[in-house]
């Protein structure tokens, strides 16, 4: 295929781009591990058609991937997670007329708390039987709370994405004056990301129709059987008494939160060793928390009576295997491609993206959307970021705008959202892109993304 590669830079440039698009497209359409797996064809094409040196798969991305993703399924075969969601569901069923504004705030930290925003799919039955039995419009506290569950994933300091992040801001060129890594990320993203939260919640106060005031709503439920179908029989985790090893097994969990936090906040805690020049090397985050998440994993298997072979059957570790694969292909496929073409893509974007700083969290945003994943954006689009030359201090004020695939109601949360809502208010509209979710999702982003940029400003990273 000499041919391809006799072509000038630019048209090489458009044509691998074409082919990495129809692999994200296609991957994404299929679903599931196809999002990774289709990276191959990616690489073949660039390596053996373009001549093109394989790049590097992000491997420290990889196997932190892995380590939390097993702990928080081990946290989930214990029983562990269930006390959490008693716990949330107490708290919202307290405060029923504030579900709107109380719900997307509960999802939003058991994210925080669990790394994954998978855990949102239990909630929201309950979420749903509180609106409907209080009159409240589902739609209002069900979209609200699929969106926040998501935000979610760049505040928590277990993600995958807020790990990948600080490992790339880090290992820069041209590292951040004053930024150390972890918890200087976290102190910008859990505040603005709250905001966001925040901003959605008062949105979803006052969106839509209220129940006794909709004419599609009240003609619907005239029929008895839909009636009955509606109201149904109460969804509830309260009054379900929970084991003690239950209670341990979240009390494990957390605390290797709190240490791996801890950690962070003072290097001094962590090992350090003299290399043959002298120099003084420590043990960094990225190690840190791979470390405690399988320290957290082993203790619930051994303190609790947890059964072990229930880890890798569960939704967070099926759905984390599927991220590390995305990842995995998604990543290297870019890095190959786009490391080729860096000094013309610098000079093309650099300038533009410097300028105008925003441009940056609109294509942060779209990649997020192409493949359906926050760790899998960042791993395609923020080593080209600092490559050609966008601030350090940017990528860290916008690391909301990770999270772009609500634009197109196509993730797991968001159709599991509408299936739950049996009232139908929570909707796909006539025209796909008029969703219950798209409103949400933009104010939630983009408020986020503004006081991130406030934040960030306040603590000299722009």
């Amino acid at each position: 295929m000499s041919f391809l590669t006799s072509l000038n830079e630019g048209t090489q440039f458009a044509l691998q781009l074409i082919i990495v698009l129809i692999c994200l497209f296609y991957g994404a359409k299929k679903g599931g591990i196809a999002l990774g797996l289709l990276g191959g064809i990616g690489l073949v094409v660039l390596v053996f058609g373009f001549n093109v040196q394989p790049g590097k798969p992000a491997i420290d991305v990889m196997l932190t991937i892995l380590a939390v993703v097993v702990a928080s399924a081990t946290l989930q075969a214990s029983g562990g997670l269930d006390v959490m969601l008693q716990i949330a569901e107490r708290i919202l069923r307290r405060n029923p007329r504030y579900v709107s504004l109380l719900a997307p705030f509960v999802t939003f930290f058991l994210t925080v708390l669990c790394g994954t925003g998978h855990v949102v799919y239990t909630m929201l039955p309950i979420i749903y039987d509180i609106a409907i039995k209080n009159g409240i419009r589902p739609e209002r506290p069900m979209a609200a709370s699929s969106i926040a569950s998501q935000m979610g994933i760049i505040a928590s300091p277990v993600s995958v994405a807020v790990v990948s992040l600080t490992a790339f801001l880090i290992n820069a060129n041209h590292p951040l004056a004053g930024f150390d890594g972890y918890l200087d990320l976290l102190k910008i993203t859990i505040p603005s990301s709250l905001c966001g939260v925040l901003g959605i919640g008062i949105f979803s106060w006052f969106r839509g129709k209220d129940l006794d005031k909709d004419p599609v709503f009240q003609k619907f439920i005239s029929n008895p059987e839909n009636r009955q179908y509606v109201y149904g029989e109460t969804e509830t985790l309260l009054g379900k008494k929970l084991p003690r090893s239950n209670w341990l097994a979240m009390w494990i969990f957390l605390g290797a939160i709190v240490v791996v936090a801890l950690m962070g906040a003072y290097e001094d805690l962590r090992p350090a060793w003299e290399g043959a020049n002298g120099k003084i090397t420590r043990l960094n985050m990225v190690n840190t928390i791979q470390i405690f998440m399988l320290l957290a994993g082993s203790f619930i298997l051994i303190f609790t009576p947890t059964d072990a072979g229930k880890i890798g059957k569960n939704e967070i570790f099926r759905s984390g295997m599927i991220a590390l694969v995305a990842v995995f292909g998604i990543s290297w496929m870019a890095d190959s491609m786009f490391a080729v073409h860096t000094p013309m893509i610098k000079a093309a974007l650099g300038e533009v993206v410097t300028e105008h700083p925003w441009t940056y969290a609109v294509m942060l945003l779209i990649i997020s959307k192409f493949v359906n994943s926050q760790a899998a954006a960042i791993a395609a689009f923020v080593p080209l970021a600092l490559s050609i030359g966008v601030p350090p201090g940017v990528i860290v004020a916008f690391a909301p705008a990770c999270y772009g695939y609500y634009i197109l109601p196509t993730y797991p949360s968001d159709l599991a959202a509408i299936q739950f809502d049996r009232s139908g208010t929570t909707r796909i509209g006539k025209f796909v892109i008029n969703h219950s979710f798209i409103f949400p999702g933009l104010i939630g982003v983009i408020t986020s993304c503004i006081f991130g940029y406030i934040l960030a400003a306040m603590y000299g990273y722009v």
